[in-house]
């Protein structure tokens, strides 16, 4: 296993262990196109969510209780999901709280049906 390797399955089993859900996504011929997780904060109607098709084409936000994105980073998988946990959980004086002025590009939460063919709008593969 190469070091890149190692850090992305360190990244993804850090969030598994914290209590993310993901759920791949494939195109008509069955092929995996991307992975989503998300995970919902616990009595705060807060959601994290994450988006990826490759180790370098990463997409997280984190949304209020009204859906509006709060915080959002682009980049490889490794940096971006880093980033994320580095986030004060919702309710502490320094998460997040603005508006981004963006609706959630990542319609995904768990308990609910993914929506098929769905993509951030503004995200294009690099």
């Amino acid at each position: 296993m190469t070091a890149d390797n190692a850090a992305t399955f360190r990244c993804l089993t850090a969030l598994r262990d914290s209590g993310w859900k993901f759920s791949p996504e494939t195109n008509q011929d069955g092929e995996l196109v991307e992975i989503r997780g998300a995970y919902e904060w616990p009595g705060t109607g807060s959601a994290d969510r994450l988006l990826f098709r490759y180790t370098t084409d990463a997409l997280a936000v984190r949304t209020d209780n009204t859906g509006d994105v709060v915080w959002q980073r682009e980049g490889g998988l490794v940096e971006v999901v880093e980033q994320l946990m580095t986030l004060p959980r919702p309710g502490h004086r320094l998460t997040p709280r603005l508006a981004l002025g963006v609706r959630a590009p990542i319609p995904w939460t768990p308990g609910q049906p993914l929506l098929p063919g769905t993509v951030p709008v503004r995200w294009t593969p690099r």
